[in-house]
């Protein structure tokens, strides 16, 4: 999922920027960029999903074409849920936590 994430802005911002874009879309570009670099390696990774989330719905807003961006303001989200896993800089730096679910007492 993290993959597909920064691999989605990366590619994303680097098409919006061959086309000459002004100076205000040209940060938001530069943001994704850093943004799906830094989930690719999985640095960071609930901080980093809640800033996609939170550009993923300001791009679903002010820019075209919604669809995309709420997908990604999606997987952002679950990726600031869920964590990074097992193959990522955030497991290697402070360890691999497993999510357990606990059957319902009755």
């Amino acid at each position: 999922m993290r993959a597909v994430a920064g691999g989605a802005l990366i590619v994303q911002a680097v098409l919006a920027l061959l086309g000459g874009p002004a100076l205000g879309p040209l940060l938001m570009q530069v943001l994704s960029i850093v943004l799906g670099l830094l989930l690719l390696a999985g640095l960071w990774t609930p901080i980093i999903g809640t800033l996609v989330a939170i550009e993923g719905l300001w791009g679903a807003v002010a820019l075209g074409r919604p669809w995309r961006w709420v997908l990604l303001a999606t997987l952002g989200a679950a990726l600031a849920l869920i964590g990074p896993g097992a193959w990522s800089v955030d497991s290697w730096l402070f360890g691999w936590r497993r999510l357990e679910i606990r059957d319902r007492k009755r």
